[in-house]
């Protein structure tokens, strides 16, 4: 029972982990759209502009690349190249994306060092720094009295929108040792799209299939 009850809050939490990751990634490309198409309105039919629009959308944009590689993992939407290790023995082929994994893992693993290195000073002694143009919103003034000697932001202070590059590398990194996972446990063959193109072929076969067989008949 016990081995069940931590199986099924594991399961709840990767569960939960998911669906916090598809949301934060719907809510952006959302928020990209509707800022987008408000200056859009803005430029052309009053004759105006959101200033920071633009800058806006580009923090955003990082945001979605860097949660969409772990999300790519995740569910295997990378491309790579599989017509090699799909001729190979059951075996051979399970050595060799252990192999690829953990070179994915290492190479995740160094640039997770390099977000941190990065993103770091701006949490500390370049705290001050501000974005150009995105206003700080009143509720995340509490930031200043913590990073700021208490003198209020202007604009966003920059550690904010760059905390994308170690959110997204910690997941990347998440995400590839729980591929290693499941392909250690013989859940997973490969950490690629394999035959993408050769499945929804087939799939858009199949689904048509029916209706022509009805026009048929």
């Amino acid at each position: 029972m016990t081995k069940n009850n931590t199986h099924s809050r594991s399961h709840r939490a990767s569960q939960c982990i998911d669906q916090l990751e598809e949301t934060l990634i719907a809510v952006i490309l959302g928020l990209m759209t509707l800022v987008t198409f408000a200056n859009v309105i803005a430029r052309y039919v009053f004759n105006d502009n959101i200033l920071w629009a633009l800058e806006t959308t580009v923090f955003l944009f990082a945001w979605l690349v860097l949660l969409g590689m772990s999300y790519g993992v995740k569910k295997n939407f990378h491309i790579g190249v599989d017509a090699l290790v799909n001729i190979l023995p059951t075996s051979v082929r399970k050595i060799l994306t252990l192999i690829a994994v953990s070179a994915c893992l290492l190479f995740s693993l160094l640039l997770l060092q390099g977000a941190w290195d990065y993103w770091s000073p701006f949490i500390g002694k370049r705290a001050f720094l501000e974005t150009n143009d995105v206003p700080m919103p009143g509720f995340l003034q509490f930031l200043a009295d913590m990073l700021n000697d208490g003198e209020r932001y202007e604009k966003m202070p920059r550690f904010i929108p760059y905390f994308a590059l170690p959110l997204g590398l910690t997941l990347l990194t998440f995400r590839f040792l729980q591929a290693a996972w499941r392909v250690l446990t013989d859940q997973q063959t490969l950490i690629i799209a394999s035959h993408e193109a050769e499945q929804m072929l087939e799939e858009t076969k199949s689904g048509n299939q029916p209706q022509s067989q009805n026009k048929e008949t």
